[in-house]
């Protein structure tokens, strides 16, 4: 069973952000988390779905 919620430390592992700036992006909500009392879980279907709306593609070629 794969698991869904990672860590902020496991977060920062698949982002390639650093955790310091994980922390400061769910301070002004500006990356998707999960809160269950005190811990910030990240989920990873929302992670890969704000990569993917992050993603800046090329222009075409002229």
């Amino acid at each position: 069973m794969t698991r869904r919620l990672l860590n902020i430390k496991e977060a920062a592992e698949y982002t390639g952000l650093s955790t310091h700036t994980l922390y400061t992006m769910v301070s002004q909500r500006r990356v998707p988390y999960v809160k269950m009392g005190r811990l910030t879980k990240f989920d990873l279907r929302l992670l890969d779905q704000w990569i993917a709306n992050h993603t800046v593609m090329p222009m075409p070629q002229k």
